[in-house]
């Protein structure tokens, strides 16, 4: 982990205009990888927020269905809720909804967690899947080229939720946690997993993330309480992408809506 992160943030009008700037910075980053090495591998996580951005690189009438590279794209999952893949609730079921039904996307290289199984089984095997198609070779971590995170409330991202032991896994890549707070149990990559990614982007809407957005990027360190805090991209430099309202405590952006921010440990 570097010890300084630089935290360039995008701030945009309302929820239309994040899912927008949102399917922009995937398609842009797609397609950078692409052009580097012939592939891209992307993880994203669930909610209503990526929902928005999934229907627009669906849509045949948006740019982004077209400019998608998606012969040459794995896609993987963040984290996944403990629930078969038809369940409502489950990440995969409303990305295959939302995208995965629209697109040409080759359906091996969707990569989805088993939320079916037992969680310890369900994280297991999709370590073993991380290890096979990376090619890893004993400690090696995944290289993403991009990785979409989300944030709640209670400044949680990925499934690593406070005060939950998943925060101190630092050994595997993919973990099973329990989440008290919600009553369930959740399957997650590890932070050390996300933070070598080669790109990772926060994408955060809303009025009630205010308070947590300006705790977690501007106040004391404390990722016990406030997870978000462990995600510090080992080049250097976090992306944020946010609509006015959950941006609102952060300092001003210049006039064409970006800022910067700087984090020491």
């Amino acid at each position: 982990m570097p010890s300084k992160l630089r935290i360039d943030y995008h701030v945009v009008q309302d929820a239309d205009a994040l899912a927008r700037r949102a399917a922009e910075h995937f398609t842009q980053v797609t397609e950078a990888a692409v052009a580097r090495r012939g592939r891209a591998r992307i993880a994203i996580s669930g909610g209503s927020t990526p929902k928005a951005a999934f229907r627009l690189l669906a849509d045949p009438g948006q740019p982004w269905r077209a400019r998608m590279p998606w012969h040459a794209m794995d896609l993987y999952w963040v984290d996944e809720r403990c629930v078969p893949p038809g369940d409502p609730d489950s990440n995969y079921h409303m990305t295959r909804e939302a995208m995965l039904d629209e697109v040409p996307l080759p359906s091996e290289r969707i990569h989805r967690m088993e939320g079916e199984l037992a969680p310890d089984v369900a994280a297991a095997r999709y370590e073993s899947l991380l290890r096979n198609t990376f090619r890893l070779e004993g400690a090696e971590s995944p290289r993403f080229d991009l990785i979409a995170l989300g944030m709640g409330p209670d400044g949680h991202t990925a499934s690593l939720f406070p005060y939950t032991e998943a925060i101190h896994e630092m050994g595997r890549l993919v973990t099973a946690n329990h989440v008290p707070q919600k009553d369930t149990w959740r399957i997650t990559l590890t932070w050390p997993v996300i933070n070598h990614a080669s790109s990772v982007f926060f994408l955060i809407g809303g009025a009630d993330k205010a308070q947590v957005v300006h705790e977690v990027f501007t106040g004391a360190r404390d990722p016990e309480r406030l997870p978000s805090q462990l995600i510090w991209p080992s080049g250097g430099i976090l992306t944020l992408i946010l609509d006015k309202a959950a941006a609102a405590l952060l300092p001003a952006t210049n006039g064409e809506g970006c800022g910067v921010l700087e984090r020491e440990r």
